[in-house]
């Protein structure tokens, strides 16, 4: 396997070479920056912890360097802020067992500039070795850029594998835009619930961030506890934390399928619901 960067950085936590642990793979995470896994794919993390019939990969497009820096953390130079973000996206791999942890070193520039097929062909040399059952992705009406850039060039890649080596399934999950307002029949509900303790642990060892005054470990533990509380208001609930996530799927089973309108569909839909309700009551 080749990737475009030489300063790319390839872990794997149990020291099996790289391609074997790509192989073993059966859910892959493709995000953003480092954090973005721990904190919208903990659904894969969580399925694969503990287990030898499935395991957990990752993938992380930025290099760090345009991290937010205060404190202890504020006279850090780009190329010591790049260290200390792969040190803890290696930490998470450890922590969660991951079958290995992929840091491609792209900048925001980059990863968002379209006329550049760098970052799509590096995942598609990874999907290729790893070919897993489910992909993990930032959903696609995210309001980051680099996080819909990430999914963008995630999905060009997935499509052009042949048919029979794209996953089964898809999904784009919440960060910087959770999907609360997604129509209930349209939301994919992720259940994460389970090891709540290595749930808030994966978060919290992204200590660059947390220091800085970005309390990413209770906001993502806040956000799924909402989640399964308020899902539905006639019953009880039958997980303690969920996660939303939108069904990428359809966009890799059909190639001419327009991105923009697949979202669009789901905005519609919503909008529809708004008025309906309004209209019945009002």
């Amino acid at each position: 396997m080749k990737l475009n960067k030489e300063n790319a950085d390839v872990f794997v936590p149990d020291n099996m070479d790289i391609t074997p642990a790509l192989e073993r793979t059966t859910h892959l995470a493709i995000g953003a920056h480092q954090d973005d896994l721990e904190i919208f794919a903990y659904n894969g993390i969580a399925e694969c912890y503990g287990t030898n019939s499935k395991w957990f990969a990752g993938v992380t497009v930025t290099n760090g360097a345009g991290s937010s820096r205060v404190g202890k953390y504020e006279d850090f130079t780009d190329e010591e802020m790049q260290k200390v973000r792969y040190a803890e996206q290696r930490k998470a791999a450890f922590v969660g067992e991951y079958s290995a942890m992929i840091q491609l070193s792209y900048t925001s520039a980059e990863t968002k500039d379209s006329s550049s097929s760098d970052i799509k062909d590096d995942i598609v040399e990874i999907l290729k070795v790893a070919q897993p059952e489910i992909v993990y992705l930032h959903n696609l009406a995210d309001k980051h850029p680099t996080h819909i850039a990430t999914a963008l060039r995630s999905i060009a890649a997935i499509r052009s594998l042949p048919a029979d080596q794209r996953p089964k399934k898809v999904y784009g999950c919440e960060v910087w835009r959770d999907l609360d307002w997604m129509d209930d029949a349209d939301k994919i509900a992720l259940s994460t619930s389970d090891a709540p303790n290595m749930a808030m642990t994966l978060v919290a060892l992204y200590d660059s961030q947390i220091s800085g005054g970005k309390r990413y470990d209770l906001a993502t533990a806040g956000r799924r506890l909402a989640n399964a509380t308020y899902f539905d208001s006639h019953s009880s609930d039958t997980d303690s934390s969920m996660m939303w996530a939108m069904d990428l799927t359809p966009l890799i089973e059909d190639d001419t399928l327009s991105i923009k309108e697949y979202v669009l569909s789901y905005v519609e839909r919503f909008k529809t619901d708004i008025i309906n309700k309004l209209d019945t009551l009002g």
